[in-house]
């Protein structure tokens, strides 16, 4: 059976590592936002209003080219897992841009968002804003010095109403201050096991959890 995983959350919340985790526990296609590619996004750390549609824009249309390429490789792979959202784009986008940048954007986006693939699940990570700031700090990306937890803070108020909001598919909460799956296998072990009873269940809560839990939006 098919399996289209999103693995969604805030800059430097563990992502990509758990999307590479999929991939070696499963065999997983992955198909990676492509951060380091934009090349207006330094400048946009340096320069925020007048970088902002330019690096919204790039984002928006990289981001559409490879919806494709997930359509095409669900034919040819059991797992897909993705680092990005389609949606998410948005929430970056009302937060950076001026009112007319904004209407520009929602014209462009509309017709790319048409048919997009609805994930089998979407595991949302989290981490408190000082944890995600040292990651940040260590990981030592270009530009990224400069984010502020009042960045931080505010990116996750958006994100929290799109969960709220949310009906296509399931999602996964973790948290994973708590669940340290880059360094202790055994957190590596419950992290599968979670997402594995996640996709058996759909729609279905699982018993609780107090490190995690499945739910639909209202």
């Amino acid at each position: 059976m098919r399996r289209y995983i999103v693995i969604e959350g805030l800059i430097g919340v563990g992502k990509t590592s758990l999307c590479r985790l999929l991939q070696e526990a499963h065999g997983a296609e992955l198909v990676l936002e492509p951060h380091e590619d934009n090349p207006f996004l330094e400048a946009f750390y340096r320069d925020p209003a007048r970088y902002a549609l330019p690096v919204q824009m790039y984002f928006l249309l990289t981001r559409w080219k490879q919806i494709d390429r997930i359509r095409q490789l669900g034919l040819f792979h059991p797992w897909v897992v993705s680092d990005y959202l389609f949606e998410k784009d948005r929430l970056f986008a009302e937060k950076t841009l001026s009112s007319d940048e904004l209407e520009l954007y929602d014209r462009f986006a509309a017709s790319l968002g048409r048919d997009m693939p609805t994930p089998d699940l979407v595991v949302v990570l989290d981490a408190p804003t000082p944890v995600l700031l040292r990651r940040i700090r260590e990981r030592g990306i270009a530009g990224e010095d400069r984010i502020q937890a009042k960045y931080l803070d505010d990116l996750r108020e958006r994100y929290e109403a799109q969960w709220g909001r949310w009906t296509r598919s399931p999602v996964l909460r973790v948290d994973n201050d708590a669940l340290d799956y880059t360094r202790d296998q055994g957190a590596r072990d419950e992290i599968l096991r979670r997402i594995t009873q996640a996709l058996d269940q759909g729609t279905h809560a699982p018993p609780d959890d107090p490190q995690g839990g499945l739910f639909r939006g209202a």
